[in-house]
C-alpha cells in the first residue's frame, strides 16, 4: 500500500492503518486524504458549510459570534474555554502540561481545523489526531494551517474507519447539520474503543413554546436539527455513560465514556 502526499507520508500511512477499506493508492496533493466522491450538499446549511467563502471567515468571525451567542455570551464559555473543556472531558492534556497522553483522536466534521488544532495541543507527539470533513475548501484551509495533523475527506455520518480505533471522538458544532444525526451517533460510537470518550456540542431546542416553534420552523428550512435536553439518553442507549451535560440557551455540551 502506497501513499502520495505533499505532507508527511508517515502521518497518512498511520491513517491508512485505521481505515476499514484503505485505497491501493492514497493521494493527498492538497494536504488531506480524499476518500469521498463529489456529492451535492442537499440542505442550505450544508451548502453554506461547503462554500469557498465560509472557511475564510469561519474561525475568526462566524464561529465565535454565532456559537458564543448561542452559548449565552457573556456568561457562557467562549471558544477557548470550550476547547479546554473538550480536552478535559476527552481525557487529553492541556497545552502547558509536561506529560500528555499519546491518544488517537478523531475530530468529526472538523471544518477548517480550529477545534482539531486545539485537540492536538493536548496530545503527545506520538499520538495521532485526525480531522474528518466532507468540504474540500474547509479541509484545504485546515491543512494549510496545521502541522502534524492528518486530515481526511470522507463521510462523517459513516466514518471510513475500523471499529474501535479511537481513544477519543469529538464533534463540536456539526451533529445538527447531518441528514441523519442518529446514524452519525452510531458511527461515532462504532469507531470508539471501549473506555474511549465522546464529546458533542450541538443545538438545544429553546424551552419556551414560541421560541421552540420558531426554532423548529427555521431549523427545518435551513436543514438544522434542534435537539431536546434528553439527547444524553441517546448516548446511554448506545452504551455510553454520560459524564457531563451542560445546557446553554441554544446549545448543549455533552461528554460520555463508552462502557
Amino acid at each position: 500500500m502506497r501513499s502520495s502526499t505533499t505532507q508527511d507520508p508517515g502521518l497518512f500511512d498511520r491513517v491508512l492503518g485505521l481505515l476499514a477499506d484503505p485505497p491501493d493508492m492514497a493521494a493527498a496533493p492538497h494536504g488531506y486524504l480524499d476518500l469521498l466522491a463529489a456529492e451535492p450538499a442537499p440542505t442550505l446549511a450544508q451548502r453554506v458549510m461547503q462554500s469557498t467563502l465560509l472557511p475564510q471567515v469561519y474561525e475568526r468571525v462566524w464561529r465565535p459570534v454565532a456559537f458564543n451567542l448561542s452559548k449565552g455570551w457573556p456568561t457562557g464559555p467562549d471558544t477557548a474555554e470550550e476547547h479546554a473543556l473538550a480536552r478535559d472531558w476527552l481525557g487529553l492534556g492541556q497545552p502547558g502540561d509536561i506529560a500528555k497522553p499519546a491518544a488517537t483522536v478523531l475530530d468529526l466534521a472538523c471544518g477548517p481545523g480550529n477545534t482539531t488544532r486545539a485537540l492536538a495541543s493536548g496530545v503527545a507527539e506520538n499520538g495521532l489526531v485526525v480531522g474528518l470533513d466532507a468540504a474540500p475548501a474547509m479541509l484545504a484551509r485546515a491543512a494549510a494551517d496545521s502541522q502534524g495533523i492528518a486530515y481526511v475527506r470522507g463521510n462523517a455520518v459513516s466514518p471510513p474507519f475500523r471499529d474501535g480505533v479511537f481513544d477519543a471522538v469529538c464533534c463540536l458544532g456539526a451533529l445538527y447539520l447531518f441528514d441523519d444525526p442518529w446514524a452519525a451517533l452510531d458511527g461515532m460510537v462504532r469507531v470508539l474503543r471501549p473506555g474511549g470518550r465522546l464529546v458533542i456540542l450541538t443545538t438545544r431546542r429553546p424551552p419556551l413554546p414560541i421560541t421552540r416553534l420558531t426554532g423548529d420552523v427555521l431549523g427545518r428550512a435551513a436543514g438544522i436539527t434542534m435537539f431536546d435536553d434528553d439527547l444524553p439518553d441517546d448516548l446511554t442507549a448506545r452504551g455510553l455513560t454520560v459524564l457531563h451535560h451542560r445546557r446553554y440557551p441554544l446549545m448543549q455540551f455533552i461528554a460520555g465514556v463508552l462502557d
